[in-house]
């Protein structure tokens, strides 16, 4: 064969194999649709970040179908139907004959819409998802569907939809443009509509309340995201305990104790302490429930933690783009090393009491932070910025001393900070704190789906990942110094039984460990009241809104983050 010809065989073969894959596109499943009519960011969020909350209201409906398929027995017919022609993939909730049709049933848990007639009609995404479905049944089975109804439980109202080819015309442009946004890189914008974002279940993660308040500092945010995280972190810190599964549980089974078992869907992180072992199937189980699993060394070093991210591939592409940007990391630079240091100089204001004297050093060292905060916003490189910060930290850790109360014991007394290892009692405590907290942090990172290797502000020099630890500075003060000052000077550590001495290292002794566990949660248990969006939350959900916050200032709904500076 000439090479002309094979040539132009090759190209028809490759063009031909393009034209199979562009027909061969994924179907969407019809309740995409559902969320594309209710909200196109939902829709994005769910389909191509692919995040799923799962809350009561998901629970609720789930129930319900389970209700009516027990009480139906044989009458109730699910359907699982896919059509590539179509572009779309579903789950028939029921299918019924009436006088000789076919009928699609939808069931909702909640109310219908009713116009101002008072006459029940369908929501918009229900109307479209009871069309799509129709039509998704018309193509798979090849019958005709002339209506789908829905029925609406809280008033036992059972609303018909026709199908009508303007219906279907209408279901074949909603898959086009869903195809369409899932091909895009950026999120759309927050819906106008604010009362569908009251009853959305990604809210929490959309934050629709928080962007609007950028935009319009005026008005007063409601509270969407949750306030506290009911689920339990587990902290096994006895050398020997194993871990396991049993059924949906957690099962924990120390050396000398009998097993304690623990439902998955009250447990929010798992943390391995020292030697204690976890199984493999407890490690899938863990994944499976979105449960944190990280390790800390006996020690008190952090040492890792299991990555189960799945999807969030834009959301990181995203931050790579953003983070690659050294002018937007020097912004982001500027804004944590600033409340990182206000936090520091306000803890160190709280301290002026005693004597004029201490009080004259204090108020001078607390002058001299002032000036160097005021440099910050005109740092024109990280290394100027690097210079600043450390500057101010060495003056407040030269100034903490003098925070400890006359009746601290002398054990606690301490020059400055050191730590690799921490060579007295005080900085045993904040190191082991900032271990904590450097977990949480990068619990938070997984959970919202960023990389916490790529970081703006710290450098990828050692091990901690560097995003985690620009993340770390805004807590460092009100989770860990604030909560470990404050137990020190309360006399709540025995200085022999809770700290374990090998030359001139100091490290916390299992008791110790365990009573700062204790100590750091019941601290992220309080609340604190955002300083700019008014509302309260635990310290454990503002750990994962700073994060979200952040993310929001590269995806241009910022302008929040980094301002969480105690008073």
């Amino acid at each position: 064969m000439p090479e002309s010809t094979a040539n132009t065989s090759t190209a028809s073969t490759i063009a031909a194999r393009s034209v199979e894959c562009a027909n061969e596109q994924e179907t969407l499943r019809v309740n995409a649709l559902h969320a594309l009519a209710y909200c196109p960011r939902l829709f994005y969020l769910e389909e191509v970040e692919e995040l799923y909350t799962q809350d009561d209201a998901v629970f609720a409906g789930r129930r319900l179908h389970a209700e009516l398929e027990r009480d139906e027995g044989d009458d109730w017919e699910e359907l699982v139907l896919e059509s590539a022609e179509l572009g779309l993939r579903g789950k028939v909730d029921a299918l019924r004959n009436r006088d000789g049709q076919t009928i699609p049933y939808e069931h909702k848990r909640g109310r219908c819409y009713r116009d101002r007639e008072g006459k029940a009609q369908a929501w918009e995404s229900d109307r479209l998802q009871i069309l799509a479905y129709a039509c998704l049944i018309e193509a798979a089975r090849k019958i005709p569907i002339q209506e789908g109804r829905i029925r609406y439980h809280a008033d036992n109202v059972v609303v018909k939809v026709i199908l009508t080819d303007t219906g279907r015309q209408e279901v074949r442009e909603a898959v086009q443009r869903a195809r369409a946004l899932r091909q895009s890189t950026e999120r759309p914008p927050i819906t106008t509509n604010e009362r569908l974002c009251v009853r959305c279940s990604l809210a929490p993660v959309c934050l629709p309340e928080e962007t609007r308040y950028t935009q319009d500092p005026e008005r007063h945010p409601v509270r969407l995201f949750p306030e506290d995280d009911d689920r339990e972190i587990i902290h096994i810190t006895e050398v020997g305990t194993m871990v396991g599964k049993s059924g949906e549980q957690l099962k924990i089974s120390p050396r000398e104790k009998p097993p304690v078992t623990l439902p998955g869907r009250q447990v929010g992180q798992l943390v391995i302490h020292s030697f204690a072992q976890v199984s493999t199937q407890a490690l899938y189980f863990c994944a499976e429930q979105d449960i944190g699993v990280h390790f800390i060394s006996g020690g008190g070093r952090y040492l890792g933690s299991l990555d189960t991210r799945q999807g969030s591939i834009q959301r990181r592409v995203r931050q790579y783009r953003a983070l690659s940007n050294p002018e937007f990391c020097l912004e982001l630079a500027r804004k944590l090393v600033l409340c990182r240091g206000e936090s520091q100089r306000k803890f160190l204001m709280r301290g002026r009491r005693g004597s004029e004297a201490e009080n004259e050093t204090l108020n001078r060292t607390i002058d001299q932070m002032q000036r160097v905060l005021k440099q910050v916003p005109q740092a024109s490189a990280l290394d100027s910025l690097l210079g600043l910060e450390g500057n101010v930290a060495a003056l407040y850790w030269q100034a903490l001393p003098a925070m400890l109360s006359q009746n601290a014991p002398p054990e606690f007394h301490f020059v400055s900070r050191n730590r690799r290892p921490p060579k007295d009692r005080f900085n045993a405590l904040i190191s082991f704190g900032y271990a904590l907290l450097l977990k949480d942090i990068i619990n938070a990172i997984l959970v919202v789906g960023l990389e916490p290797a790529l970081g703006f502000y710290h450098q990828p020099r050692t091990q901690a990942p560097p995003l985690a630890l620009d993340l770390m500075e805004i807590f460092r003060v009100p989770l860990v110094d604030l909560a470990v000052m404050g137990s020190v000077n309360r006399n709540q550590w025995d200085v022999e039984t809770d700290f374990d001495i090998r030359g001139e290292q100091v490290l916390l002794s299992s008791s110790g460990r365990r009573k700062f566990i204790d100590l750091y949660e019941r601290r992220k248990e309080e609340s604190w009241k955002h300083p700019a969006l008014g509302y309260s939350l635990t310290y454990r959900r503002l750990l994962e809104l700073e994060v979200r916050l952040l993310e929001k200032e590269w995806s241009g709904e910022g302008g929040l983050f980094g301002q969480l500076v105690i008073r």
